[in-house]
């Protein structure tokens, strides 16, 4: 008897441990958040962009995909269920703060963070509203590497400009025109150092840089809580290891803020591309040297440019020990795919650097012209030009279109398959 109750407990708590947790986000809920974000969007009601920009919103649990919106999808593939519309977001799409087509309906897409948390979803929202908002005056979802700013350099030129805009927008009176002059002239130094890049930047700046902004701005309660949340979102910036896919959010930000002081209308600029330094320099009547490179080293010293040496040295010691680890991506077997046209979905902290092997991720999740891979735990290693990644091979499995391996699943799809050559593999196109 003692036996069968022994089985019958492991049974049970088997199966509990395999049901998967429902999201925290119950109509009842989801109707009280799809309120809270709107009140925002009116409370603005357009002033900053032209557009009230309150439109159809989703929120997606990351682990169950469960959909909950605030409006119908055109196709109907959502349905209508205690006064939201609920379904699944699909497998192969990747989820991320950005404007979303589901059933013929453009959404503004917001993946619910694991622990309910009121400011984080209600800012994710207006963030990706802002998008949609980006997507109505045809201005495509986009994502954006830096990877000029991974370089020694240019992390040292962009933390100066980030203390000298930090300055700035604590400073009053006579001490702002001097640290804003300052912070464009450490821009123009990274900028003469990697001139290549410039368009990159600005795009990356005004995209996402103005998308932290305005969620920022519009859910703020109060100038100084606005100027807070700014703060304490470019000190996490700050601590990161890597820059290249995250530097642009807070950057364009501290610019837009500058701006916003001076009463600037923003509805007189295009969102994706402008040079918001220039426009900044402008406004403010800022002149500069012909060539900044001459006098930032002279002004380093004003923002402690030791201890930033320092912590440039810290970050370099970690990388050393993250290089002995990466060795599973480099011997064989591994498993090889190139990227074409890649969307990744990351946590910024999980990002790290390894001189001339590439970037490590703990944590990713990649969709491409091939397919999706999700990756966790072991991580994986993509080239520090980004055309290609690397996962290992250990545990390799496959059936069908769904290959696994320790710590990742590859979905592909249609006309993709994975072939051996030699101890690696590689994703391809199917030869006709």
């Amino acid at each position: 008897m003692k036996k069968w109750i022994y089985l019958l407990i492991i049974l049970v708590t088997f199966s509990c441990r395999e049901k998967v947790k429902e999201t925290y986000m119950t109509s009842e809920k989801a109707i009280d958040y799809f309120s809270k974000i709107r009140a925002v969007c009116d409370r603005d009601g357009g002033k900053l962009w032209g557009k009230n920009l309150f439109s159809p919103v989703m929120f997606v649990d990351r682990t169950s995909r469960k959909v909950v919106a605030s409006h119908a999808d055109a196709e109907e593939i959502l349905r209508f269920r205690d006064g939201v519309y609920t379904g699944l977001y699909p497998r192969e799409n990747i989820i991320l703060i950005t404007a979303s087509e589901f059933g013929g309906t453009l959404f503004g897409l917001v993946p619910l963070p694991q622990e309910e948390d009121e400011y984080r979803i209600v800012s994710r929202a207006i963030h990706s509203l802002f998008h949609v908002y980006q997507k109505s005056i045809g201005i495509d979802p986009a994502s954006f590497t830096a990877v000029n700013m991974d370089e020694k350099d240019a992390r040292i030129w962009i933390k100066l400009e980030w203390r000298a805009l930090r300055k700035a927008l604590n400073a009053k009176g006579d001490e702002q025109l001097p640290a804003i002059r300052d912070a464009l002239i450490f821009r123009g130094a990274n900028r003469e150092t990697y001139p290549k890049y410039t368009a990159v930047e600005d795009r990356f700046e005004t995209y996402e840089g103005l998308a932290t902004f305005t969620y920022l701005l519009l859910d703020a309660n109060s100038p100084e809580d606005f100027k807070s949340r700014l703060f304490e979102y470019l000190d996490r910036i700050y601590q990161l290891p890597s820059y290249t896919r995250s530097y642009g959010s807070i950057h364009g930000a501290l610019y837009a803020a500058l701006l916003y002081d001076k009463g600037f209308d923003f509805k007189t600029i295009t969102p994706d591309s402008a040079d918001l330094g220039k426009i900044v320099r402008e406004v403010y009547k800022i002149v500069l040297p012909v060539v900044c490179r001459d006098v930032a080293g002279s002004i380093a010293i004003n923002y402690n440019i030791d201890e930033i040496m320092q912590e440039e040295e810290k970050r370099n010691q970690e990388i050393r020990k993250v290089a002995d680890q990466v060795s599973i991506f480099t011997e064989k077997p591994v498993v090889y795919l190139e990227l074409e046209s890649p969307y990744f979905d990351f946590e910024p902290e999980d990002v790290h650097p390894i001189d001339t092997l590439g970037t490590l991720y703990y944590s990713l999740r990649v969709a491409d012209n091939w397919g999706k891979l999700t990756v966790n735990k072991i991580g994986c290693l993509v080239s520090n030009n980004y055309k290609f990644m690397r996962i290992t091979a250990r545990g390799f499995k496959a059936e069908k279109n769904t290959i696994t391996g320790d710590g990742w699943q590859l979905v592909l799809n249609d006309g993709w398959q994975i072939a051996a050559v030699g101890q690696n593999y590689f994703v391809r196109k199917v030869m006709p």
